[in-house]
């Protein structure tokens, strides 16, 4: 098989640069475009050092021409970028991995009232399939157009998808109170992101309504099918990458929780259920495309406690979208993918 041609449009934020990372070293890839109106004519190794002798490829303009001469396309693009170039390139033949929001939720309606505009597009909201490989490894397959999850609504669904499932959880009362280092908020100059700013502290934000929860209830209702009463709290915490999600909810009958997960991810690549009472850390996935995940029960109550880690710019990010890369071009899903996590 010819080495897959591949464009990276927006590939000078943090999750641009880790597909650069990702792909640079990927043995079934050509990385063939990498579009930045500002970076245009630069070697993309002046702006990410780390990539000086494995990378000559310069940033060009966003042209639409040029990247229809790719396999694949990913948009690593503020929300609202990838919906205004999507059409011409599938027309044009070219596969789609779209890391904005531009692709995730089903309604137009609901995607307006959370992105404060038109979808330019609303007619491919059908057609896109939500690149959670672990739900839709097969509608993956055969997909044109990805929209890849957001991070918080990955480590999330990842640990309560099996419960809503086999419809164990009291749906009336789900909690996800999840953390994220500082890089999920993109990169770019912000004075809440200052390291003086966010260094020696902690906060929520966006408690009475984050962007991704349209994203999460719809994953979650259309696996539990019906309903279901999410609060979601996101937290800053001060560290470059990461993110640790603690859920809470009720069972609804009596089930070993711990089985249900282990059984429910058997044969996953990129899924770990450690062992029942271990805690996970988000260092333990630094720079890996794996989320680990821990069951407890507290007292032995109908209470449960999931524990998700996953590294925000890997699982939640550049790496699942390369592992939907894998997965639509019949590539071995772990090609790529397979290094172990940093650390210390």
């Amino acid at each position: 098989m010819a080495r897959l041609r591949i464009g990276i449009v927006g590939a000078t934020g943090y999750t641009g640069a880790e597909l650069l990372r990702l792909l640079v070293g990927h043995a079934d890839v050509e990385l063939a475009v990498v579009t930045s109106r500002s970076g245009e004519g630069q070697p993309v190794a002046a702006l990410f050092p780390w990539l000086r002798g494995h990378s000559q490829i310069q940033y060009c303009a966003p042209d639409s021409a040029t990247l229809a001469k790719c396999d694949l396309v990913f948009f690593a693009t503020p929300n609202g970028t990838a919906m205004h170039q999507a059409p011409a390139l599938l027309k044009a033949g070219v596969r789609i991995v779209d890391l904005s929001a531009d692709f995730r939720l089903r309604d137009p309606t609901a995607w307006k009232n959370w992105h404060g505009q038109e979808h330019a597009c609303p007619e491919l909201l059908a057609r896109a399939v939500y690149g959670l490989p672990e739900r839709n490894r097969d509608q993956i397959r055969k997909a044109e157009l990805v929209a890849n999850p957001g991070c918080y609504p990955t480590a999330i669904s990842l640990g309560l998808l099996p419960f809503l499932k086999a419809d164990v959880v009291d749906a009336s009362g789900v909690i996800a109170d999840a953390k994220s280092g500082v890089s999920g908020a993109g990169r770019k100059a912000e004075i809440g992101l200052l390291f003086s700013e966010a260094g020696e502290s902690f906060k929520a934000y966006s408690a009475s309504g984050h962007r991704h929860l349209p994203e999460i209830r719809q994953l979650l209702d259309e696996a539990a099918g019906h309903a279901v009463a999410l609060t979601f709290v996101p937290h800053l915490v001060p560290m470059v990458r990461g993110i640790h999600a603690t859920l809470y909810f009720r069972l609804k009958r009596k089930v070993d929780p711990h089985a249900l997960l282990a059984d429910f991810y058997s044969g996953e690549p990129f899924v770990d259920i450690m062992p029942a009472g271990a805690h996970p850390e988000t260092r333990s996935v630094r720079g890996s495309n794996m989320c680990r995940i821990a069951i407890h029960q507290p007292q032995l109550s109908d209470q449960v406690v999931v524990l998700s880690v996953i590294d925000n710019l890997v699982k939640g990010g550049a790496g699942q979208a390369v592992q939907n890369m894998n997965l639509m071009f019949g590539l071995p899903e772990d090609r790529g993918l397979s290094t172990a996590a940093l650390a210390p």
